[in-house]
């Protein structure tokens, strides 16, 4: 394949990146510090000026309002627009932010041109998995890679269709700190095994290692001197791949045994947080993957609901670099997949890269009521029973389809992101779980299927809504019905957390309009 590019096709791929970095930006912007006027206007509240852009879900083509007319606006002025205006708007300056708008923005250029002489792996599973090329739709820089050049981190990157092979170390057994007992060895022994990994010599334990984090690890000094004493040894790669997921940091080994993920830290800022294993999840780890699990069994046998939890089992580290090194082992998807079903990540459903089967339904009404179905009763069941706050968004869900197409189960995974009552107060949890399965899951769904069947669009959040009231007819949730009649819903601030820089964890929400608010109350 010819990777020269002409003059246009040049061009062409400038613009396609600029829309791709563009589009999550402008949602942020009028989000957060811009009031609609009507006719895709948009006042900013820092400086009153008014900013037009081609309305929907990804907005284009944005325009300035200046004194001779509307001046068109390039990502490099976008970029200096919206650091103009938040500066006005905040009273605080970052100069951070801009720059990290501008690696993902470069970013984006690279996986455009390596995605183009890629391979895309045969499993829909894994392409839906490295699918998101734009990524978060409501973060300023949902590409970033901590400012490193793309060759650092290219072949290890999801959205280029990259696999490779795992790291292996060999650590002292004196060394090793770790929680999950057997039910964790036997998977990091199954993870050994589907990724080739060469054996441990006498006295040492394998620890499997992601590449790009061992590398930015190794220029520490305690992993140095342990590789100079001996504490670690480099043992080599494994001789067969594993495919990096949406996350960037986690991995899927798809055999030849049980398959199996596997979660690194990485010392690489990726949307809001620096994706490190850090002590004080891992230590809570096993005890709220537990709760999660032991609450699915129960829901399962309560609901005849067909959800399923991908639980973390374990994890296995170095005692003098405790979350440098962990890595985080988690169950497969074989041994909970209904028979025949296909998994796919409901994130890659609604980036629409490559036709999905919301694409394909001839019945997009009845798809989207499946969907329902799958996804909302479990959420809302864990919370109202078990006090359990999944993290049900777009990246931490899977659904899998039938071979009509039709979704038959929703999959969970990640218990990082599990809040449990009342360690977080019922209000706080309920909003989290309205933000996370509402805006930024069911909202992005709906909206993708309106753009694909506009025929049935003003009939989806209708049938969301029946579905929230049947689940509360039911079993009886007081919120939902708070839900039903609340004038707006939590949107979280991404653009305005990164610009006051402001911890990733501590979420701020703004009101948006509800779209399951019925005319008639709840």
């Amino acid at each position: 394949m010819d990777l020269h590019l002409t003059a246009a096709a040049v061009g062409t791929a400038t613009a396609t990146a600029d829309e791709y970095a563009a589009a999550p930006l402008l949602n942020c912007l009028l989000r957060e510090a811009a009031d609609p006027q009507g006719d895709g206007v948009h006042r900013l509240r820092g400086s009153g000026r008014l900013l037009r852009v081609h309305a929907g879900r990804r907005p284009t083509r944005p325009e300035l309002r200046a004194p001779d007319g509307w001046q068109p606006l390039g990502l490099t002025d976008l970029i200096k627009l919206t650091s103009d205006e938040l500066r006005q708007y905040t009273g605080v300056s970052n100069d951070e932010l801009p720059a990290e708008i501008a690696d993902s923005r470069a970013a984006v250029g690279a996986l455009l041109k390596a995605r183009a002489a890629a391979v895309p792996p045969r499993d829909p599973y894994v392409r839906s998995e490295q699918a998101l090329l734009m990524g978060h739709p409501y973060h300023p820089a949902p590409k970033a890679r901590g400012g490193a050049p793309a060759r650092g981190w290219l072949p290890f990157a999801p959205e280029a269709h990259a696999c490779f092979p795992l790291a292996f170390l060999g650590l002292r057994a004196d060394q090793v700190a770790g929680e999950g007992g057997a039910p964790a060895d036997a998977l990091f022994e199954a993870l050994a095994e589907a990724a080739g990994a060469p054996a441990a010599p006498p006295g040492y334990v394998l620890l499997p290692a992601h590449p790009w984090q061992l590398e930015l690890t190794c220029a520490r000094p305690e992993p140095r001197a342990a590789f100079a004493d001996g504490r670690l040894l480099r043992l080599g790669p494994g001789r067969r791949p594993v495919w990096p997921t949406a996350s960037v940091r986690t991995v899927y080994a798809p055999g030849p045994g049980a398959d199996l993920f596997a979660k690194f830290s990485l010392d690489v800022r990726i949307t809001n947080d620096v994706r490190r294993l850090w002590r004080h999840d891992l230590l809570g780890l096993r005890r709220t993957d537990a709760a999660v699990a032991a609450a699915f069994g129960a829901v399962r046998a309560r609901t005849g609901t067909t959800a399923a939890w991908l639980g973390d089992r374990g994890y296995r580290t170095a005692a003098f670099a405790f979350e440098e090194l962990a890595v985080l082992v988690r169950d497969g998807l074989r041994a909970h997949l209904l028979p025949g079903a296909t998994p796919l990540l409901a994130a890659a459903l609604a980036e629409g890269s490559e036709p999905g089967p919301l694409d394909r339904t001839a019945d997009p009404a009845a798809w989207w009521r499946a969907y329902l179905r799958q996804v909302v009763p479990p959420v809302l069941e864990l919370f109202d029973r078990h006090g359990i706050v999944l993290e049900a968004h777009l990246q931490n869900t899977l659904i899998a389809v039938d071979a009509s197409g039709t979704p038959v189960q929703a999959l969970f995974r990640d218990a990082e992101g599990v809040k449990t009552l009342p360690g977080t107060s019922r209000e706080q949890g309920w909003q989290r779980l309205v933000y996370c399965l509402v805006v930024n899951h069911l909202s992005e769904i709906a909206e993708t299927l309106a753009d694909r069947h506009p025929r049935v669009a003003d009939g989806l959040w209708p049938a969301a809504r029946e579905e929230f009231r049947r689940y509360d007819t039911a079993y009886g949730l007081p919120e939902v019905r708070e839900l039903l009649s609340a004038p707006a819903l939590p949107g979280k601030t991404n653009l305005l957390l990164r610009w006051t820089r402001a911890d990733g964890a501590a979420a701020r929400y703004l009101p948006l309009p509800n779209p399951l608010r019925g005319p008639d109350g709840p």
